[in-house]
Parts: C-alpha cells; structure tokens; sequence
C-alpha cells in the first residue's frame, strides 16, 4: 500500500492560518511531545507541564494567522512560545509562594504628608526647570528621564547623534540639578 505524503509545516501551518482545524491538528500531534517534555525539564512537575503544553499551543493557534515561519520545521517557534509560558507559571508560581508564606510587598506604616508636600514641591521645580529647556532638551530629557530609552533609542527617535543625546542630557541634569537644588534657609 502507498503511504500518502504527510504535508510540510509551512503548509500546515498556511492552512491553519486560514482556520483549518485539521491542519492545526496534524501540527499538535507532530510536536505535543516535545514541547511537553520541555515544559517538563523546566518545570519538573507532570501537571504544570501538561498545563504549559496546553497553553503553548492555545497561543500557536491564535498567533498562527501571522506567522511567517522561519524553517522548515515549526518546533523553534513552539519552543520559544514553551519557555515564555513556562517562565510566566514559574513567576506566577512564585508570587503564590510570597503570598502564602505571608510576605506583603514593602508599604509604609502612616503616610507621611509632610514629605509629600516636599516631594510635591520637587516635582513642581523640576518641571519648572525642564519647562525652560529648548523643545530637542525637553524631548530628551522626557525619554530618557522619564521613559527610560537608551541614548541611541533616544537619538534614533529623534533624529540626532548618539553622542548629541549624551552631552546635551549631561547639561540637562546639570541645569536641572543646580535649578532645583533647595535654596538654603
């Protein structure tokens, strides 16, 4: 008897993206083993792993419409989408443990309106400072400062050189270190 071809994975996975249930299917029982025994070498345990198994493929089915496979074979991306999902459940995991063992996240005892006041007051001097920066200094100062980007993230975005984005920040820090400084009683 012939045996009938079994369909490559990027035609698996073209009709999958179109819904194809069978497909999905066929691509679930080719790889169900190993992503679970992944799941089960990092999570060590058979019921965390069934359940990342399950997980895994739940979020390959709704990310299938874009995905664009890189191989020949669908594992890589399963894989990887396996390790997320393991490490979220050990993160997950681990909260449950602090939370049960009683741990509360660090919150102080009485709120010190006071030190409100004061800090109030710091913003306000800051943004006063900032507010007398060029418009290129306030939208450095607003992504790096305060959103976090990286010199070159920032200078990217913005159009300028890395080491523009550097010394201009260094002279921003400067001014508004020397504006906001407490006047002295």
């Amino acid at each position: 008897m012939p045996k009938t071809a079994v369909p490559a994975d990027a035609e698996l996975v073209a009709a999958s993206a179109e819904g194809s249930e069978h497909a999905f299917r066929t691509l679930y029982r080719a790889y169900v083993r190993p992503v679970y025994w992944l799941a089960h070498g990092l999570l060590r345990d058979a019921g965390d792993a069934e359940d990342v198994t399950q997980e895994t493929f739940l979020v390959a089915w709704r990310k299938m419409p874009g995905l664009e496979l890189a191989s020949d074979s669908l594992l890589p991306w399963l894989v990887t989408i396996c390790r997320f999902q393991c490490a979220n459940r050990m993160r997950r995991q681990q909260r449950d443990r602090a939370h049960d063992a009683g741990e509360q996240p660090d919150l102080p005892a009485t709120v010190d309106v006071e030190q409100q006041v004061v800090q109030s007051d710091l913003v306000e001097r800051i943004l006063a400072a900032v507010d007398d920066l060029s418009a290129l200094d306030r939208s450095i100062f607003r992504l790096c400062a305060a959103e976090g980007y990286s010199y070159q993230a920032a200078a990217d975005r913005l159009g300028v050189s890395h080491a523009s984005v550097r010394n201009r920040l260094s002279r921003i820090r400067t001014h508004v270190r020397t504006t906001v400084e407490p006047e002295e009683s």
